[in-house]
């Protein structure tokens, strides 16, 4: 039977050893550490910055009741229309009845990671509901019925060859695969489908509790688009993606550009802050705002791994992951992957269900290192460990560890297990990757350090 970890076992050990797929993203994310490096340099301290946007953060999400009433007060007082969803399920159901109540048939969307969270795409489409994604890495996925593969950089698995092909295919127009003639291609097609749209959905970076205004940050100015054309709007915000000040906007949007993508300022940033008001020449007629918990509040009860939602979506820490950068995106088979995707993804899915994630990392702590926010990443990887194994221990990991710990804490046992290991190196030559050797899945494909005839505390005494 085919489950979660089965499948990520499957899809990690193909991608491991698929080289032309890892040469593709150490390609894609070539340079990537220089330049953005390079970009923390224009901050008076990066380190300062870190902490300031860490505490800030605290200060939201610890206060997140107050800041989200906020929100909503000054979003209603101008018109706009905020909906409350505890699941993805509801998130649905409501948006949905949106669009069924402006009997619409076509939706244009900007990029929204939280809208991947609720497979909202699939569920519109089977209530007949035709979809577009308008931001171009997106648009190229969708049109590959992918998910995306990274969280700021959807298509990076592609080559320019691949994408040409996809677009003679399905779109019949691909002069070359120069990404400029490609681009052009899409853009084409997406002004059409700009003038169709009944209805324009976006998601959102920060929310402002402040002033009651929802930030998009985007590079290609189709968020924009969706936005001021059709004459509804639909917003999907996760509740933890508040921020208390309009002020704090200027530490976050260079931080968020520096960290995600190396950029000292991605080219499009948008306030929202209600429906055409009159006297204004665009923007939607109709503004909804849905608010998403969906596990949520959950995660913000564990006060020890309460700091996760902290989390920007910038993509920094999946960029730096060696783990990341050799099985891939798509092989998590979750909306958010790599070393922030195995940390939140067991609180928004399932512990145990999901618990395999927090072992796919090596803890070198280089997520934790590039998080811009300073989430204590690869110490709540080891948290999601211990939680799993404490809430449905293994009976042989259970047995095992308790064998480990009386040997561990006996220094006689400690002192015959050595020498028991070096006397049964040659069998472990001989039983190797058969399934009499106990450590086969490590052993199919890498040797045992071989264990020394003379241990260094004997060594030591030996010399006096």
């Amino acid at each position: 039977m085919s489950t979660f970890v089965s499948d990520f076992k499957t899809r990690a050990t193909e991608k491991a050893g698929d080289l032309r797929h890892r040469q593709v993203i150490r390609t894609a994310l070539r340079g990537y550490e220089i330049v953005r490096d390079k970009r923390k340099a224009a901050f008076q301290s990066w380190e300062s910055a870190r902490q300031a946007a860490a505490e800030t953060k605290w200060e939201a999400v610890n206060h997140l009741d107050k800041h989200l009433e906020a929100l909503t007060a000054k979003l209603e007082a101008r018109g706009t229309k905020v909906h409350w969803a505890s699941t993805g399920e509801q998130a649905r159901e409501i948006i949905a009845q949106i669009l069924r109540d402006k009997k619409a048939r076509c939706i244009i969307k900007s990029k929204s990671m939280t809208s991947e969270e609720i497979h909202l795409n699939h569920a519109l489409e089977k209530e007949g509901f035709t979809v577009v994604e308008s931001d171009l890495g997106e648009f190229i996925v969708q049109l590959r019925h992918e998910p995306p593969y990274h969280l700021v950089f959807p298509s990076m698995h592609l080559t320019r060859g691949e994408i040409k092909d996809l677009f003679q295919k399905e779109l019949g127009d691909a002069p070359s695969d120069a990404p400029e003639e490609l681009t052009m291609v899409a853009r084409r097609v997406m002004r059409q489908k700009y003038i169709q749209a009944d209805v324009g959905f976006t998601g959102a970076n920060f929310a402002i509790a402040e002033t009651g205004m929802i930030s998009i940050t985007e590079n290609e100015g189709n968020a924009r688009l969706t936005a001021a054309l059709p004459k509804t709007m639909v917003t999907l915000i996760g509740i933890e993606k508040v921020l208390p000040r309009f002020a704090d906007l200027a530490l976050f949007l260079p931080m968020l550009a520096t960290a995600g993508a190396g950029q000292p300022m991605t080219c499009y940033n948008t306030m929202y802050s209600g429906p055409r008001q009159p006297g204004e020449c665009d923007g939607p007629e109709e503004w909804h705002v849905v608010l998403l918990d969906n596990r949520r509040t959950e995660l913000l009860a564990d006060a020890e791994q309460r700091d996760a939602l902290h989390c920007i979506r910038c993509g920094a820490c999946l960029n730096v992951c060696p783990i990341f950068r050799n099985v891939g995106g798509h092989t998590y088979g979750t909306t958010y992957s790599g070393p922030v995707g195995a940390v939140i993804t067991p609180h928004l899915r399932g512990l145990q269900e999901w618990k395999h994630l927090s072992n796919a990392s090596s803890l070198c702590g280089a997520c934790t290192e590039a998080c811009p926010v300073k989430i204590d990443l690869h110490h709540h990887l080891l948290q999601n460990r211990r939680n799993a194994s404490a809430s449905e221990p293994a009976f042989f990991e259970r047995l095992a560890y308790q064998i480990f710990g009386i040997v561990a804490n006996e220094p006689a046992f400690w002192s015959l297990a050595k020498k028991l290991g070096w006397l049964t190196q040659p069998l472990q030559k001989v039983v190797k990757g058969s399934a009499l050797d106990p450590a086969r899945a490590w052993t199919k494909t890498r040797d045992l350090p071989a264990q020394p005839r003379e241990s260094f505390k004997d060594w030591w005494r030996n010399r006096k």
